[in-house]
């Protein structure tokens, strides 16, 4: 079916719904979901064309697929990128990144404050290929300055982290990295290209959980890097059709689904996270709270300046206690008196999630990592949904009230 094109120039909150949208013969409104592992061939030479990539058109679903496509030419546009590769999760992304932009010999250097499975990764894992990382301060310029190497390659950072929300100074990373000839990759998980696009700082890769607040209902899982054609179609792509690190095809109709909301949630959620963030601030059982969104916050400025404005949907507490044992009995019974919140590790959901990151996210590294992190015992990580407020607020008070 012949398409109207889209105009230039289209907000990203109208790209979310419009862009992309591939209809088969028989016009369907809703995106189509392509569930089929082959594509036939017209004839023998074509087939041969389109396996060599002398001529576009599909040949296999590990390789391409129409829905995975749209998946992918949406992101890009809502990022800014020339284009998307889509994978199966967030983690798969960030080993895409990796397996394709590094070599043995090669050094990153990265933020101490991500997500836990990315610093074993990045951390553990690529050393057994002989690529050594080195982990700073997410907020300390010139920590990243003193870990560069001549053999630095890559710079990678999650902002706002998990769990903490710390954040980094994109356009100060990007010119770090360009001056010693390395690329900067940017987890664009936690913000999404509504509050932030981290391309227009600067960053040459984008990395996504599309498993977060891409789907926002937590029902599939889905990842993808966005960036230049040159590094993103070309270089991983051509990892991509060797690997099989892809999305299937209903994942990422979901992700497409998921996406038509994407800046009413974030905005929501973001609103919903700073009145929370305020509320426990006033609680004599919250120690302290960390949230970008707050004028108290450090990095406030920041926030403000890089995230349009807004501080996310997600937002972490430490409990009152004087012990580790007893921060995370608190922390623990916090968690365990809720009725309303859901206790899982992930985030982005239109349902507000709850858990504590030591021992669940993070539970993976040592102690050592995780008091470098910031990450204690008392620590509760939450993530805003679409609940009415005061209900969320009276679901954390069965267990803060009764704090000791």
């Amino acid at each position: 079916m012949t398409e109207r094109t889209l105009p230039a120039g289209l907000h990203p909150d109208t790209l979310a719904v419009r862009e992309a949208v591939e209809r088969s013969q028989w016009g369907e409104h809703s995106e189509a979901l392509y569930l089929t592992s082959s594509f036939v061939q017209p004839d023998a030479a074509t087939a041969a064309r389109r396996f060599a990539n002398e001529e576009p058109g599909y040949t296999y679903s590990r390789t391409s697929n129409p829905t995975v496509s749209s998946f992918e030419r949406r992101l890009a546009a809502m990022e800014g990128t020339e284009a998307a590769v889509a994978t199966s999760t967030g983690m798969s992304a960030i080993l895409l990144v990796a397996m394709t932009m590094l070599k043995a010999g090669d050094h990153i250097v990265a933020s101490q404050s991500m997500f836990g499975s990315t610093i074993k990764l990045l951390g553990g894992e690529m050393a057994r290929f002989g690529v050594s990382t080195s982990f700073v301060s997410q907020t300390d310029i010139g920590a990243w300055k003193a870990a560069m190497r001549p053999e630095t390659r890559l710079l990678f950072a999650e902002t706002p982290t998990n769990p903490l929300g710390d954040l980094c100074d994109i356009a100060a990373l990007a010119e770090l990295a360009h001056a010693h000839g390395a690329l900067l990759a940017v987890d664009n998980s936690f913000a999404s290209p509504v509050l932030q696009r981290p391309r227009e700082f600067g960053a040459d890769l984008i990395v996504h959980s599309g498993t977060k607040l891409l789907d926002g209902q937590g029902r599939a899982m889905a990842g993808a890097v966005c960036g230049p054609k040159a590094l993103v179609e070309e270089k991983m792509g051509a990892f991509m059709r060797t690997a099989g690190l892809n999305v299937a095809p209903f994942n990422a109709w979901i992700m497409l689904k998921g996406m038509e909301t994407l800046s009413l949630r974030v905005k929501a959620m973001s609103a919903g996270a700073l009145e929370m963030a305020h509320w426990l601030e006033a609680h004599p059982k919250v120690a302290r709270v960390h949230y970008a969104g707050l004028s108290t916050h450090a990095q406030h400025a920041l926030a403000m300046r890089q995230q349009s404005g807004m501080g996310g949907g997600v937002l972490a507490f430490d409990v009152i206690g004087d012990t580790p044992e007893a921060l995370r009995a608190n922390a623990f019974a916090v968690i365990d008196s809720t009725r309303v919140c859901s206790i899982t590790a992930n985030l982005g959901d239109v349902k507000t999630t709850i858990t504590h990151p030591a021992s669940t996210s993070h539970g993976r590294l040592t102690e050592d990592q995780r008091q470098i992190a910031g990450i204690g015992q008392g620590l509760i990580r939450l993530s805003v949904g679409l609940e009415h407020l005061e209900d969320i607020k009276a679901d954390l008070c069965r267990g803060l009230d009764n704090l000791s």
